[in-house]
Formats: C-alpha cells, structure tokens, sequence
C-alpha cells in the first residue's frame, strides 16, 4: 500500500539532515473478529507517545515523559478520550459510505489516515502531509503546495470536488501543518528530549540462511529511526542486487533495518563489498565490510540464528499491529448528518498533540 509505504520512506532523508516529525495515524476495520474496530495511535519521531483504541475507549500515554506533559494539562487525557470516541463513531459512518461508494455489502473493509508533519531542526524546513485509504489503497490526499484534494480513484472525486471548495477549511490545513503541527514538535521533542534527542549506533550482523542465499546486514538497536542502510562496492554505492529494508520498531525503544545483497558470483572478492549505516545527525558512518569469516549462519551450530530471525519476527509483528492500529476519517459531531453524506463533507482539523483550541471542530456537524 503506497500510503504505509510513504509513512517509513518519510524518515529516510540524508544522514546530514536531522527531522522530527509528528504523525497520528488511524485505522477503522469491520468484519476482522477478535481485533479493534478502531484505533488511533500518535507518534513523535517514529516514537509511540499516545494510544486509543474502541475496547478500551480511552487514551492512553504510551511513555514516561508524557506525565509531565499530563500535569501540565490535567484535562489532556479527558480531553483526548472524549476526541478519540468521536473518531470512532466517524468511523462507522464512514467506512458505510465508503462500502456505498465502491458497491460492497459484507466483508473485511479498513479505512485509514495519516497525517502529520516533520521539521528540520537545521533549515526549519517544514513538510506537511495528510491521506486517506481504503482497502489498502490510495483514496484522497492533501496537496499543501496548492491547498487542494488529490483523488486517485474515481469513487473519491466527489469527495475531492466539495474538499476544494472548502477555501477557509484548506487554509486551516496550511496552517496546522506549517505552523501549528511543527510547534508541537517541538513541545513534545522538550518533554521528551532526554529519549528523543538521545543518538544510539547500532549493533550491525552479516547473516546468510545457505551459501546460495543473499548475504543480509542486519542493524539493530539504533535511535532515532531517521537512518540509511545500504551496500558497497569498491566504495560506491550499489543499486543492482540489493533488497533495502524498511525501518522496522524494537520492544525497547529502538528500531532496526536489514539491506540484503545478492552476490552471483561465488568466487568473487567479498572484501570488495562493506555494509554501511548513516544515521541522522551523525557524521561518521558505521561501516561492515564482508568476510566471510564474520557471517552468522545455520551451518554453524554455535551460533543461534533461529534468535536473530525469531526477533526479527517478531518486530515485524509489532510494526503489524500498529499499521493495523491506524485509524481513518475523523469526525466530531455530526449525529444529525445523514450517513449519505459524511464522505462528501469537509473534514475536520487534525487534532494537535493536544487539542489546540484553534483547531477544535465547530458545532454543527463536521463529519466527512
């Protein structure tokens, strides 16, 4: 899915440049037994900071400096949970529209958004992006330079028509995401600047299944996600018989990639060949160069990969469960909008870390 794809690319800038970002992302479903049918998650710098989801029905702060972000705002839990169950509900309505529009009756259906902002702490650049999916598929999204609706499927051009009318509604957007989303940036990257300024190398293995199988350099442990893997040869960089991975979460905190290279020839000079790693902010890349004495593999009995692989799995499953915790199509109140018409309406302001007064949904109806 392009969308969840562009939500990993976004961090991948070069090692020089040092963005912090903040994205929420949603996801509806219906028909997947024994999982949310909502759930919305925050995250600042590819950092889980905030949690929601339809069985619990309340936010929840996923890490340790969001308590001070809590005493400061005593009614930012409240606050967020009352917006969240919103949400929800807009959901519902949406999703049921959506299967309207693509002439669907039963069924596994998701709906998704994500939206956010990153700022460079060096230029101040500010990026800002904001898009729908259903299905897994690319449904509508916000084009900031021109402050209109890109529609790349046809059952969302009425959608697009009316969002574009929407001049003040578009403005609104351009702000929150080039003043307003980047000032939260900042206030999180404060509270939580003793883990979220912090810079971890990682710890890089060369792994290899079976002497035919491609050769995978694999770093972990590294922070923050903002980081470049690739191969070499002879010094430059190869594009040719190389897989690059995506930048995948650990339970603690860190992230992990792994970049595969396929080598055809067996009996070529695999000393010609490095791994190297660039991380955001660092100036000095970590650099592997390929002997084969170095390499883990299952011929070796001392040597545990099943581990390796098994943690890998594992984060896997863990990035799984927060795509599948994106949630779509925001909405506060719009109880008395028929369900025929939610989609064709304006959306309503993505909220702010915590809800900016400025960006809080007018009475009278703002769903989709």
């Amino acid at each position: 899915m392009r969308l969840l794809a562009l939500l990993f690319l976004l961090e991948i800038h070069a090692a020089a440049a040092v963005f912090h970002s903040l994205r929420y992302f949603y996801t509806g479903s219906s028909g997947v037994p024994n999982f949310p049918e909502f759930v919305a998650v925050g995250l600042v710098d590819d950092v889980q900071f905030v949690h929601y989801d339809s069985n619990s029905r309340r936010a929840e702060a996923k890490q340790d400096w969001m308590k001070q972000v809590i005493a400061d705002d005593p009614s930012y839990v409240e606050r967020e949970t009352g917006n969240f169950i919103g949400d929800q509900q807009a959901f519902k309505n949406n999703i049921g529209v959506a299967k309207q529009r693509f002439n669907q009756t039963g069924g596994v259906h998701t709906v998704q958004r994500m939206y956010g902002c990153e700022w460079d702490d060096e230029t101040g650049e500010v990026r800002g992006y904001y898009q729908d999916a259903y299905d897994g598929e690319d449904f509508i999204a916000f084009d900031l330079k021109t402050l209109t609706w890109i529609a790349p499927t046809p059952q969302a051009v009425i959608t697009k028509h009316k969002w574009d009318n929407l001049d003040g509604q578009n403005k609104m957007y351009q702000h929150y995401f080039t003043q307003i989303c980047p000032d939260w940036v900042k206030k999180y990257l404060n509270y939580g600047k003793s883990r979220l300024l912090r810079t971890e190398l990682p710890r890089v293995a060369l792994l290899q299944k079976k002497p035919t199988s491609p050769v995978v350099c694999h770093a972990t442990g590294f922070f923050p996600a903002g980081a470049m893997l690739f191969w070499t040869k002879d010094g430059e960089e190869l594009h040719e018989d190389v897989d690059m991975g995506e930048v995948l979460p650990n339970p603690d905190g860190t992230f992990q990639m792994t970049a595969e290279l396929r080598l055809s020839d067996p009996s070529v000079d695999w000393g010609r060949y490095s791994c190297v790693f660039q991380l955001a902010g660092v100036k000095e890349d970590v650099v592997t160069r390929l002997r084969k004495e170095d390499i883990w593999t299952n011929r070796e009995p001392d040597l545990n990969l099943g581990l390796i692989v098994g943690a890998v799995v594992a984060a896997v499953v863990v990035l799984g469960l927060m795509v599948a915790g994106f949630f779509v199509y925001r909405r506060r109140t719009a109880n008395n909008t028929s369900e025929e018409d939610l989609l064709d309406k304006h959306p309503p302001a993505p909220a702010p870390a915590a809800s900016d007064p400025l960006l809080s949904p007018q009475d009278g109806g703002q769903g989709e």
